[in-house]
Protein backbone atom coordinates (compact mmCIF):
# COMPACT_ATOMS: atom_id res chain seq x y z
CA UNK A 1 0.00 0.00 0.00
CA UNK A 2 3.00 2.61 0.87
CA UNK A 3 4.30 1.86 -2.67
CA UNK A 4 0.75 2.85 -4.24
CA UNK A 5 0.86 5.90 -2.00
CA UNK A 6 4.17 7.02 -3.30
CA UNK A 7 3.40 6.28 -7.15
CA UNK A 8 0.33 8.38 -6.79
CA UNK A 9 2.23 11.01 -4.81
CA UNK A 10 4.89 11.30 -7.43
CA UNK A 11 2.13 11.55 -10.17
CA UNK A 12 0.73 14.30 -9.02
CA UNK A 13 3.45 16.12 -7.89
CA UNK A 14 5.52 16.31 -11.28
CA UNK A 15 3.31 18.98 -12.81
CA UNK A 16 4.36 20.86 -9.44
CA UNK A 17 7.94 20.40 -10.43
CA UNK A 18 7.96 20.79 -13.94
CA UNK A 19 9.61 23.63 -15.61
CA UNK A 20 6.62 26.34 -16.81
CA UNK A 21 9.04 27.92 -19.03
CA UNK A 22 9.11 26.30 -22.48
CA UNK A 23 12.84 25.34 -23.31
CA UNK A 24 14.53 27.38 -25.48
CA UNK A 25 16.82 25.14 -27.50
CA UNK A 26 20.50 27.12 -28.73
CA UNK A 27 20.02 27.19 -32.16
CA UNK A 28 21.22 30.54 -34.23
CA UNK A 29 18.08 32.06 -34.45
CA UNK A 30 18.02 32.07 -30.39
CA UNK A 31 21.68 33.17 -30.77
CA UNK A 32 20.53 36.43 -32.47
CA UNK A 33 18.05 37.00 -30.35
CA UNK A 34 20.01 37.03 -26.79
CA UNK A 35 22.23 39.40 -28.62
CA UNK A 36 19.30 41.79 -28.63
CA UNK A 37 20.25 45.15 -25.75
CA UNK A 38 23.72 43.76 -25.41
CA UNK A 39 26.57 46.24 -25.80
CA UNK A 40 28.94 46.35 -29.06
CA UNK A 41 31.74 44.25 -28.06
CA UNK A 42 35.29 45.78 -28.91
CA UNK A 43 37.21 45.61 -31.53
CA UNK A 44 39.88 46.82 -33.72
CA UNK A 45 40.73 45.62 -37.58
CA UNK A 46 42.27 47.56 -40.47
CA UNK A 47 40.27 49.02 -43.08
CA UNK A 48 40.92 48.05 -47.06
CA UNK A 49 43.66 51.16 -47.00
CA UNK A 50 44.91 49.90 -44.31
CA UNK A 51 43.94 52.39 -41.72
CA UNK A 52 42.84 51.43 -37.81
CA UNK A 53 39.33 51.02 -37.30
CA UNK A 54 38.02 50.20 -33.89
CA UNK A 55 34.01 50.14 -32.45
CA UNK A 56 35.11 53.39 -31.36
CA UNK A 57 34.82 55.09 -34.75
CA UNK A 58 31.08 54.32 -34.76
CA UNK A 59 30.22 56.05 -31.30
CA UNK A 60 27.12 57.78 -31.65
CA UNK A 61 25.77 56.05 -35.14
CA UNK A 62 23.54 53.70 -36.06
CA UNK A 63 25.30 50.93 -37.71
CA UNK A 64 24.99 48.24 -39.80
CA UNK A 65 27.41 45.36 -39.47
CA UNK A 66 27.58 42.70 -42.39
CA UNK A 67 29.92 39.59 -41.75
CA UNK A 68 30.85 37.80 -44.55
CA UNK A 69 34.05 36.63 -45.85
CA UNK A 70 35.11 36.47 -49.84
CA UNK A 71 34.26 32.54 -50.55
CA UNK A 72 30.97 32.56 -48.94
CA UNK A 73 28.06 32.40 -52.08
CA UNK A 74 25.57 33.30 -49.50
CA UNK A 75 27.36 36.65 -48.44
CA UNK A 76 28.12 37.56 -52.32
CA UNK A 77 24.24 36.70 -52.71
CA UNK A 78 23.22 39.05 -50.65
CA UNK A 79 25.43 41.68 -50.80
CA UNK A 80 22.97 43.33 -54.02
CA UNK A 81 20.09 43.67 -51.43
CA UNK A 82 23.00 45.50 -48.27
CA UNK A 83 23.88 47.98 -51.41
CA UNK A 84 20.29 48.66 -51.65
CA UNK A 85 20.27 49.28 -48.16
CA UNK A 86 22.94 51.45 -47.82
CA UNK A 87 22.01 53.39 -50.97
CA UNK A 88 18.28 53.40 -49.19
CA UNK A 89 19.69 54.72 -45.73
CA UNK A 90 23.39 56.20 -46.06
CA UNK A 91 22.40 59.24 -46.70
CA UNK A 92 20.34 59.39 -43.33
CA UNK A 93 23.66 59.23 -41.53
CA UNK A 94 23.54 55.63 -41.05
CA UNK A 95 27.03 53.61 -41.57
CA UNK A 96 27.51 50.47 -42.84
CA UNK A 97 30.44 48.57 -42.05
CA UNK A 98 31.41 45.11 -43.94
CA UNK A 99 33.59 42.62 -41.23
CA UNK A 100 35.69 39.92 -42.79
CA UNK A 101 38.87 37.74 -42.35
CA UNK A 102 40.04 38.14 -45.24
CA UNK A 103 43.02 40.24 -46.07
CA UNK A 104 42.62 44.27 -46.22
CA UNK A 105 44.40 43.41 -49.70
CA UNK A 106 41.95 40.97 -50.85
CA UNK A 107 39.19 42.52 -49.28
CA UNK A 108 39.62 45.64 -52.10
CA UNK A 109 39.86 43.45 -54.89
CA UNK A 110 36.96 41.90 -53.92
CA UNK A 111 35.49 45.13 -53.31
CA UNK A 112 36.78 46.48 -56.63
CA UNK A 113 35.21 43.43 -58.88
CA UNK A 114 31.98 43.00 -56.92
CA UNK A 115 30.88 46.59 -56.09
CA UNK A 116 30.26 45.59 -52.72
CA UNK A 117 29.69 49.35 -50.96
CA UNK A 118 30.41 48.88 -47.31
CA UNK A 119 33.16 50.14 -45.65
CA UNK A 120 35.49 47.09 -45.40
CA UNK A 121 37.33 46.50 -41.84
CA UNK A 122 39.43 42.77 -41.59
CA UNK A 123 39.69 41.19 -38.64
CA UNK A 124 41.56 38.12 -38.22
CA UNK A 125 39.25 34.56 -37.73
CA UNK A 126 39.98 34.47 -33.54
CA UNK A 127 39.13 38.66 -33.21
CA UNK A 128 35.96 37.63 -35.26
CA UNK A 129 35.12 34.76 -32.65
CA UNK A 130 36.08 36.47 -29.52
CA UNK A 131 33.83 39.12 -30.94
CA UNK A 132 30.91 36.54 -30.43
CA UNK A 133 28.21 38.43 -32.10
CA UNK A 134 27.92 36.35 -35.67
CA UNK A 135 27.07 32.91 -35.60
CA UNK A 136 27.81 31.45 -39.18
CA UNK A 137 28.31 33.58 -42.19
CA UNK A 138 26.45 35.99 -43.50
CA UNK A 139 25.62 37.66 -40.37
CA UNK A 140 24.31 41.24 -39.84
CA UNK A 141 23.84 43.17 -37.17
CA UNK A 142 21.97 46.42 -36.24
CA UNK A 143 23.60 48.48 -33.83
CA UNK A 144 21.67 51.91 -31.91
CA UNK A 145 23.75 55.17 -31.69
CA UNK A 146 24.23 54.27 -28.08
CA UNK A 147 26.39 51.15 -29.17
CA UNK A 148 23.82 48.52 -27.99
CA UNK A 149 22.90 45.47 -30.19
CA UNK A 150 19.30 46.04 -31.22
CA UNK A 151 18.36 42.86 -33.80
CA UNK A 152 20.34 40.31 -35.54
CA UNK A 153 19.90 38.15 -38.60
CA UNK A 154 21.29 36.02 -40.48
CA UNK A 155 21.26 36.38 -44.32
CA UNK A 156 19.27 39.63 -45.86
CA UNK A 157 16.87 39.20 -48.69
CA UNK A 158 14.02 40.67 -49.61
CA UNK A 159 13.08 38.22 -52.27
CA UNK A 160 13.82 34.71 -51.08
CA UNK A 161 11.18 33.56 -49.05
CA UNK A 162 12.96 31.84 -46.28
CA UNK A 163 15.23 35.31 -45.45
CA UNK A 164 12.17 37.71 -46.21
CA UNK A 165 10.82 38.44 -42.71
CA UNK A 166 13.70 38.74 -40.99
CA UNK A 167 14.87 41.19 -43.32
CA UNK A 168 11.16 43.26 -43.59
CA UNK A 169 11.78 43.66 -39.68
CA UNK A 170 15.44 44.24 -39.59
CA UNK A 171 14.17 47.32 -41.91
CA UNK A 172 11.36 48.25 -39.91
CA UNK A 173 14.11 48.14 -36.22
CA UNK A 174 16.65 50.36 -38.44
CA UNK A 175 13.49 52.95 -38.99
CA UNK A 176 12.61 52.70 -35.81
CA UNK A 177 16.17 53.48 -34.72
CA UNK A 178 16.39 56.19 -37.26
CA UNK A 179 12.90 57.90 -36.09
CA UNK A 180 14.01 57.42 -32.07
CA UNK A 181 16.65 59.49 -33.09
Amino acid sequence: MKIYLIILFSIFALPVLAQDAPVKWATQETFFEDLAGKDLPAFSGLTIDKKPFTNFDLKNQVTVINFWFEKCPPCIAEMPELNKLLSKYGKNGVRFIGITHDSPASAKRFQKRNGYKYKIVSLSKDEIRRLNINHGFPSNILVGKDGKIIYATANISFSDPQFKAKSVLFEEKLKAELERN
